[in-house]
């Protein structure tokens, strides 16, 4: 369950302001989104975003790429208020096969019929959960994820800077890393790294983690 103490909708509005370290995270993370979308062979391509916000990283890429594009993607959104801008913008576009679902999405039960996923999105998650919670969710990744997927993380290194640790998690659970983007200028960092492991069953009931 998310912070009911944060104005989840509010916290959007860095976004609107190029110059701001959310920006240009959004910048880094749709690149990777977009790379992974072009080069992927098999379709359809499954796709699910935890906690997605308003869904700018998936949608703005979405928007971007040639309609023939098979993609699937289910978007994991508890505020209700950032659900509705992200269907109107879902409606708006016409992306019939991507869905948002009002839900908790440290809770197993929110990923029903949509796994395993050949792209998922972990990004504004781990900055807002305990570290117990975040190793938790990189261990259940393989019920999410199939075989060749590619996960998409952020994480701020801001002291103590816990994302040595979170790599090294990623591959202890056999994922790989391709890319961790580290810029000099920001304390974000953006992961991605690729699942070499057997996928796992979904297990009803899990729950993965909890918004500080």
């Amino acid at each position: 369950m998310e912070d009911e103490t944060v104005d989840w909708l509010a916290w959007h509005s860095p976004y609107s302001d190029p110059n701001s370290a959310l920006s240009r995270r959004l910048e880094i993370v749709q690149t990777q989104i977009r790379w992974r979308l072009l080069e992927a062979q098999e379709a359809p391509i499954q796709v699910i975003s935890l906690c997605a916000g308003q869904g700018r990283d998936l949608l703005d890429v979405l928007e971007s790429l040639p309609a023939s594009r098979d993609i699937n993607a289910l978007l994991i959104e508890n505020d209700a208020r950032n659900v509705k801008v992200a269907s109107d913008r879902i409606r708006q576009l016409g992306l019939a096969n991507v869905d948002i679902r009002c839900a908790d999405a440290g809770n197993s039960n929110s990923y029903a019929g949509a796994t395993p996923a050949d792209l998922v999105l972990l990004c504004g998650v781990f900055g807002n959960i305990s570290d117990e919670d975040i190793f938790k969710t990189i261990a259940y990744l393989p019920h999410l994820c199939a075989r060749d997927a590619t996960v998409i993380w952020t994480r701020s290194r801001r002291a103590p800077d816990i994302t040595p640790r979170l790599r090294a998690a990623f591959e202890s659970h056999e994922f790989r890393e391709l890319a961790f983007i580290a810029p000099e200028r920001d304390l974000f960092s953006v992961g991605v790294h690729r699942f070499s492991g057997r996928s796992a069953q979904l297990t009803a009931g899990e729950q993965l983690f909890t918004f500080l």
